[in-house]
């Protein structure tokens, strides 16, 4: 499984640390940056990177990172295929796996903890998507909101 990263200078040590975790618990991680720490760095120069490796790779997942994670997610679904979410508690975290069948999640460096950050991430990881018809459908309705709109 492909998980790709990305944060700006906001969530770039979450990344970083992120990273590490990832690789030790054998995941195939990319990196698409930022690769420095620079406070004057803007976060669609990264995020973007994630939402098009995702649209382009379906069996990939992302992971991003800001200070709120807000913005972050707003660039990631402007991704056709891209289901990106704020992440703020397991209960969400499980919701938007097995009901969305989300992509990417991406968090908010002053809203959730990097020991937190890292629970739910593992949670993300190992939550499958429930294929209940019913979620199938609404998926469906969104790729053709995509297909409409794009």
């Amino acid at each position: 499984m492909k998980i790709y990263l990305a944060a700006d200078h906001a969530g770039f040590e979450y990344k970083e640390q992120i990273k590490e975790y990832l690789i030790k618990e054998k995941y195939d991680v990319v990196d698409c940056g930022a690769y420095i720490f620079d406070t004057n760095d803007d976060y669609p120069d990264f995020i973007s990177k994630v939402g098009k490796n995702v649209e382009e790779n379906i069996n990939s997942y992302g992971v991003i990172f800001g200070k709120s994670g807000a913005g972050e997610c707003i660039v990631a679904n402007k991704y056709k295929g891209v289901r990106a979410f704020l992440a703020i508690s397991k209960k969400n975290v499980k919701l938007a796996r097995e009901h969305n069948d989300a992509n990417i999640i991406s968090f908010g460096s002053e809203i959730i903890s990097l020991q937190e950050a890292k629970n739910l991430i593992k949670l993300f990881l190992e939550t499958p998507f429930s294929q209940d018809e019913r979620h199938i459908r609404r998926i469906n309705k969104i790729r053709e909101l995509e297909n409409k709109c794009n």
